[in-house]
This record gives structure tokens, C-alpha cells and sequence, in this order.
């Protein structure tokens, strides 16, 4: 399927489904470890990617990334499958080339689409992710937020970056966390750090004594607080919470 044509009907006539070369070039980067996600988004804005239609949706399928598994879940209009990230978030497949779809679904039929409009479809169905090339050769978990800026054709700031002393939150978004949980009175200080079952872990000193119920309320106004504040909603992927002890 390597060097086929796109229709002729296609605002993409004439484009032989081969990968962007300079996404390709990031992408073998990325797959050695020398170019983060954002290197990928960024090499990813402004390309032609294909969405897979299949004409009939079997049985729940299932692909693997970073070795954890990736479940077809679910059908859309014209055949539009979805994957499930493994934290149950649901994801829209799309693919670099003709034939890293192949590799995937040698039955789906390739959908050009810009990245804007896919990751602007992906966020009308409510599907928080896009998963570039499931099948290989390279996987891309593409996060939220980058989703969103791609809709939006700006540019992505990943909440945590890595620097020689290791990954870091951005020090825009550790200000925003800290802001946001300032007006809690039993939260004593606020930080943000990288987290370890989410992107970035909001650790919190709180007043001693609480008792469970007590606990609970707090750390839903917690919740509130940052579910409410605008960097925090438009930064951040994912976040855990995580207590620190006020001795």
C-alpha cells in the first residue's frame, strides 16, 4: 500500500500517503528517546493524517502501547472507531501514512483529514486523546491538552518538562496550583510536582487533626478549586493528589 495515491475527489489529490518527512524524521527521534512528545505535536501541527473508517466493527479489538493494551470500544458515525487508553480515557486512532495504517487494520479504509480537523473531531465526540500509529512502527500517546492546542492550531506547553536535573512542572503551573488551592484554610502550602499514576502530582500540607470526614470535604474542595482554574483545566493532563505530612 507504500506510494498509493490518495482519490482523486480528495482535497489531498495527488499525496501518495507516505508520512510528513519531517514528522518521520521526529518520530525516529522520538523512538530512540532524543525527542519528547512535544517535539511530535509540534512536527504533527499543520499535516495531512489519516483517520480510519472500517466498514464493519467486529469484535473489540485490542493493540498495545509502552506494553500496556489499547481496546476498540467503541463505533462512531461511518465506521469511526476509538481506542481505550489505559486509564480509560477514550482516544481517536489516526495515522501517519497509508501504511502504518495498514499495519494496524489492513481493512480500514484511510480518511484524509488536517490535524486540526481530526483533533477538532476527536474533541466534538468527547474523546480526550489521539493515539498516533497504534500499530506501529512508532506509538504517540498525544495528551489533552496538545489535543485541544492542535484544534485550536497553536502551540503546545507541556505542563512538565525535562531539564538535566530531571522532569520538572512548569513554574507557570506550579504558580497556578499553588494560587488556586490558596483560599482553602486547611491547606497549610501547595506545590506541584511530577506525578507518578498522573502527569502532575498537587501536594498538599494540611492542618493536623482532620478526621476522615472532614478529609474527604477538604480534598473535594481541593478538586473544585483546581477543576476551576483555567491553567490548571488547560495545562494539565492528569493530576493526583498527594499529602505530605505537616511535621
Amino acid at each position: 500500500m507504500v506510494g498509493r495515491e490518495l482519490p482523486p475527489s480528495s482535497p489531498f489529490a495527488g499525496d501518495d500517503g507516505t508520512c510528513d518527512a519531517r514528522l518521520a524524521a521526529v518520530l525516529d527521534a522520538h523512538s530512540r528517546g532524543s525527542s519528547p512528545v512535544a517535539d511530535v505535536v509540534d512536527a504533527l501541527a499543520g499535516t495531512r493524517v489519516l483517520v480510519p473508517v472500517l466498514a464493519e466493527l467486529e469484535a473489540a479489538d485490542v493493540v498495545e502501547h509502552d506494553g500496556r493494551e489499547h481496546t476498540v470500544d467503541k463505533e462512531a458515525s461511518a465506521g469511526i472507531v476509538a481506542l481505550q487508553a489505559p486509564d480509560g480515557r477514550t482516544a481517536l486512532p489516526v495515522f501517519s501514512s497509508v501504511a502504518s495504517m495498514a499495519a494496524w487494520r489492513a481493512d480500514a479504509r484511510p480518511v484524509p483529514s488536517e490535524i486540526a480537523r481530526a483533533a477538532l473531531s476527536a474533541v466534538s465526540e468527547g474523546w480526550e486523546l489521539l493515539v498516533l500509529d497504534p500499530g506501529g512502527p512508532v506509538t504517540v500517546l498525544v495528551p489533552r491538552p496538545a489535543v485541544w492546542a492542535l484544534a485550536q492550531q497553536r502551540g503546545w506547553e507541556p505542563a512538565v518538562r525535562v531539564s538535566s536535573g530531571g522532569p520538572e512542572v512548569d513554574p507557570v503551573v506550579r504558580a497556578a496550583v499553588t494560587t488556586a488551592l490558596a483560599g482553602i484554610p486547611e491547606v497549610r502550602a501547595s506545590d506541584a510536582e511530577p506525578g507518578r499514576r498522573a502527569e502532575i502530582a498537587a501536594v498538599l500540607t494540611l492542618v493536623p487533626g482532620l478526621d476522615r470526614a472532614h478529609l474527604d470535604a477538604v480534598l473535594a474542595q481541593v478538586n473544585t478549586a483546581l477543576a476551576s482554574d483555567d491553567v490548571v483545566t488547560e495545562r494539565v493532563d492528569s493530576l493526583e493528589l498527594r499529602l505530605r505530612s505537616a511535621g
